[in-house]
């Protein structure tokens, strides 16, 4: 990964991850202010950082959450990624899934047995040692409490620990995405069986290389554990600062207020591209970013007005608005590098068909939708704009409803919007991308999308070993969640990501999640 190593002469280079991913074999298996004039502290370590502030990150949101279990914000995840590990983790290159807190395992001949092995000296933050109980307890946690990964863990019957140093999995049907699905990110976190649950939303209990050391509404700050089990972080410590605006947190790393950002102004990319003053990594993600509308609030309940809008919008259009030349329309969730890409495209924009099915629908006269939508992903807000400049030939009006992303998330738990925009980030396996989002009553089907035919395939798909039928059913079930439009999808974006000229160490991922315990600080 070479290209994507600070220092290069090339500062742009795109990594040719899209042919990377279609010939890996998937896993068998898953966002202040600054301040001002400060250097950088290197602390007392040779310059490799020191204190809690040794690297500086720009974030774009406030994480709602420290609970690995309970969250779902991707801003969240940017900070747990340093602090919590999981049984087994994506690997950088090609995201399959790699050893972690399990060194190996092994399955049973009818496939419904998964022993792991556990590594030995893991120590939590806390001092207590690491033990399969520890794996044991996380597991249960968030099957017994119906937590939002508990569909994870469908077809697990059992979790058990024979020893302190093997954790057996049962399964009721062969599940070959298991891997993923218990090491795809840091939602499926191994906590000590000893933890203080109460305090999660604003602690954190982890093996990882840096343990939480405070947090406030604009600044969350994490040292080094110095019983961290692999290799010791190369910084001291990690200070992760809120900017929500784009053009501020560029300027605050040119600034020198932070050594790393995420929030690129996708406009300034190609100029970024041959300036001097910053780094810049870009690779094809795994992400996609939608629209979805209430399927249960009329009359958005009718598949033919959500059809309507599909026919209305130009997807080319919202994409160059919201990301420029860094994303890729597309009208299914898996992008086109993926071996799982299903090459389907139903919707032209086409107001006239538009208009008909509005009128079959019995939707006659003018219509408000509300789309909800954060200034902490500009992008939304962006794209929600040119959505409503389009819908606005139908008779429909668009209010744009603009939230803190803490609100946003409360909302859309609660079912109270007409539509939003956003992403899902980090996807792995086909799983990922269709089944809590579209099956009925899955964890993160907020807009309450119902459909007996989709279920079935979806519920076939998951336990098919044999990878090319599951394609086939996965490919099937995506054609029909974007025929019903229980997502209309939009594009899927680069993963942009911005850092000081001669760090190295860091690596921009596919999945975006971000790792600085190799990080190392301009000497």
């Amino acid at each position: 990964m070479s290209e994507q190593q600070p220092g290069t002469t090339d500062r742009l280079k795109r990594r040719s991850l899209l042919a990377t991913l279609a010939a890996a074999p998937l896993a068998p298996a898953v966002l202040s202010a600054c301040s001002t004039g400060e250097s950088v502290d290197t602390g007392d370590d040779g310059g490799t950082g020191g204190g809690a502030g040794g690297f500086v990150a720009a974030i774009s949101a406030r994480p709602d959450q420290y609970d690995p279990h309970k969250t779902t914000a991707y801003a969240s995840f940017q900070v747990l990624e340093n602090v919590y590990d999981t049984l087994v983790v994506p690997g950088a290159d090609d995201l399959s899934m790699q050893p972690s807190l399990a060194t190996d395992w092994e399955t049973s001949d009818d496939e419904l047995t998964w022993t792991f092995t556990l590594r030995d000296g893991v120590t939590f933050h806390d001092g207590s040692p690491f033990t399969a109980e520890d794996v044991v307890f996380s597991y249960r946690r968030i099957i017994d409490q119906d937590l939002a990964n508990s569909s994870r863990f469908a077809t697990v019957a059992e979790v058990s620990a024979p020893d302190p140093t093997h954790v057996v999995v049962s399964l009721t049907s062969p599940t070959p995405n298991l891997l993923s699905r218990l090491g795809g990110f840091k939602g499926m976190a191994i906590l000590p069986r000893t933890v203080d649950e109460a305090s999660l939303t604003t602690a954190a209990v982890g093996t990882g290389p840096f343990r939480l050391e405070s947090t406030s509404a604009d600044e969350i700050s994490l040292k080094r554990f110095d019983g961290y089990w692999g290799e010791a972080p190369r910084v001291g410590g990690l200070t992760f600062r809120v900017v929500p605006e784009p053009a501020a947190a560029l300027t605050a790393l040119t600034g020198g207020q932070v050594q790393w950002t995420d929030n690129v102004p996708p406009q300034q990319v190609e100029k970024l591209s041959g300036d001097d003053s910053v780094e810049l990594g870009r690779v094809a993600s795994v992400d996609y970013w939608y629209l979805a509308m209430n399927c249960a609030k009329a009359p958005f309940d009718q598949v033919d007005v959500r059809r309507a809008v599909a026919f209305a919008l130009d997807r080319e259009a919202v994409t160059e608005a919201a990301k420029f030349d860094t994303a890729r329309v597309n009208q299914t969730a898996i992008p086109e590098a993926s071996e799982w890409y299903h090459d389907y495209a139903p919707f032209t924009t086409d107001v006239d068909r538009a208009r008909q099915l509005l009128a079959g629908a019995g939707v006659g006269g003018p219509l408000t939708m509300g789309l909800m939508v954060t200034s902490e992903y500009p992008e939304t807000v962006t794209a929600a704009q040119v959505v409503a400049s389009q819908l606005e030939p139908l008779g429909i009006t668009v209010d744009i409803q603009t939230e803190d992303f803490a609100t946003w998330l409360d909302r859309q738990g609660r079912g109270d919007f007409d539509a939003f925009v956003l992403g899902w980030l980090g996807n792995i396996d086909p799983a990922d991308f269709y089944e809590d989002q579209h099956r009925t009553g899955g964890s993160n089907n907020y807009q309450k999308y119902s459909n007996p035919v989709t279920d079935d395939l979806l519920d076939r798909a998951k336990v098919e070993p044999d990878q090319a039928a599951r394609k086939a059913l996965y490919d099937r079930a995506a054609e029909q969640i974007v025929d019903d439009v229980s997502y209309l999808y939009l594009y899927n974006p680069d993963a942009v990501q911005a850092w000081e000229p001669g760090i190295t160490g860091y690596e921009v991922r596919a999945d975006k999640a971000v790792n600085f315990d190799t990080v190392t600080l301009p000497s």
